[in-house]
């Protein structure tokens, strides 16, 4: 037998046992071809919370009109649109002819009362020397009667106590005149006051520091006196306090409970393409019957004046919070009535069912109670062809973001 012959027996002898070894490790192979692959996330602990966001429009801290007190010509106007005020500048003055008048009448009335207390005065002095004198010798009189009863004659002594007694009226006059003369003096004076007061308001000053936004007047302007709400008075300028802005919002039933004063609030304003921090200052504490909702104020800081009344922006307030809990992605959790789940892959590579529980809530992640736990493998996406016990081929993605609004 020679040596091609040899080999071609061998072949054909380890022939089957080769296509038997071929034909088992197929099975194996098609199997592992054959598993699904399934996207899967990364259970894990964190933080999370839960937030309302709501429109609003931004309103100046402060906004008033300017009247003028007192009516009169605009003598001079300090400040146009757009300009920056201090509190206590001046923005403009009146003329006010018949004011100047009237001080100068109120400082003759003054002057007047001032004479007339002195004369008062004077006369009071007169006054009570003369009862001095009367009573001294009424008492001297007296004294002499009793020592030598006949010496003086009774109506001697009659006379001397009578012109003791006018003189003692005559002083008691004398004072209340004194008393009337001042108190005209006081009337006087309160005239001259009330009147500077008066010319004092041509002097029209800001009462806050803040923003004109709009002006009225211009010089030689004839300006009504704003004495009432109701009066159709003409103002001089507005006046914005835009260095603190107020957002207003409307939060509805459900979350009013958690709404605390104080509570930090970021407010995005989309024309600018920025975040800024706010708080709830106020709170109405009465739902509006109409809508079931609770109007909720924001302050929010504008030192800068980048911020303008009328932008619109979204407020996010944060209603609840959890701190260290299993957090999961909305997509993994599937929901039968009242029964939650979520499909986990095993360590083995098959699918098992896990009832979960869930508390906080966020648009795309929970907080996971019982069921899951740090590590474990949860199948997001489409989940309508897997079964529990099949076999998977799991592939891990990284978590989804989170959503605007929650932490």
């Amino acid at each position: 037998m020679n040596r091609l012959t040899t080999i071609a027996m061998a072949a054909a002898a380890m022939g089957p046992i080769a296509l038997g070894s071929l034909a088992c490790s197929r099975p194996h192979a098609s199997a592992a071809a054959e598993r699904p692959t399934v996207p899967v996330v990364r259970i894990a602990g964190g933080d999370l919370s839960q937030t309302l966001t709501l429109a609003a429009e931004f309103r100046p801290y402060q906004e008033i009109e300017v009247h003028a007190k007192v009516a009169g010509y605009v003598k001079s106007i300090n400040v146009d649109v757009g300009d920056r005020v201090r509190a206590g500048q001046l923005l403009a003055v009146l003329e006010i002819p018949e004011l100047q008048d009237d001080m100068a009448t109120d400082e003759a009335s003054v002057k007047r009362s001032n004479e007339e207390v002195r004369r008062a005065e004077a006369d009071l002095t007169r006054a009570e020397s003369a009862h001095d004198v009367a009573h001294l010798g009424s008492t001297r009189l007296a004294a002499v009667m009793k020592q030598r009863p006949t010496l003086v004659a009774q109506q001697d002594i009659d006379e001397a106590l009578g012109r003791d007694r006018v003189s003692e009226a005559q002083v008691a006059t004398a004072k209340a005149a004194v008393a009337a003369a001042q108190e005209q003096l006081a009337v006087a004076r309160a005239n001259q006051n009330k009147t500077k007061t008066l010319f004092a308001y041509a002097r029209i000053t800001a009462p806050f520091a803040g923003v004109i936004t709009h002006r009225y007047a211009d010089t030689g302007a004839m300006i009504q006196a704003g004495t009432s709400s109701q009066s159709q008075a003409m103002p001089v300028v507005r006046l914005s306090q835009n260095s603190m802005l107020r957002l207003i919002i409307q939060v509805p039933e459900s979350a009013v409970a958690r709404i605390r004063v104080g509570a930090p609030v970021d407010v995005k304003v989309q024309a600018l393409g920025r975040t800024f921090q706010g708080k709830v200052a106020r709170f109405a504490e009465k739902l509006n019957l109409d809508t079931r909702t609770m109007e909720t104020e924001v302050d929010v800081p504008n030192p800068s004046l980048e911020l303008v009344p009328g932008m619109y922006a979204y407020a996010s307030i944060t209603t609840d919070e959890a701190r260290g809990v299993v957090i999961a992605p909305v997509q993994a959790i599937d929901r039968k009535d009242d029964r939650m789940s979520a499909l986990i892959v095993a360590s083995d590579g098959t699918l098992q069912a896990r009832p979960i529980t869930i508390g906080l809530e966020a648009p795309d992640r929970v907080e996971v109670r019982s069921g899951l736990v740090a590590g474990d493998l949860v199948v997001i996406g489409n989940r309508a062809q897997l079964k529990p016990g099949a076999a998977v081929t799991p592939r891990i993605m990284p978590p989804p973001a989170a959503a605007e609004g929650t932490r």
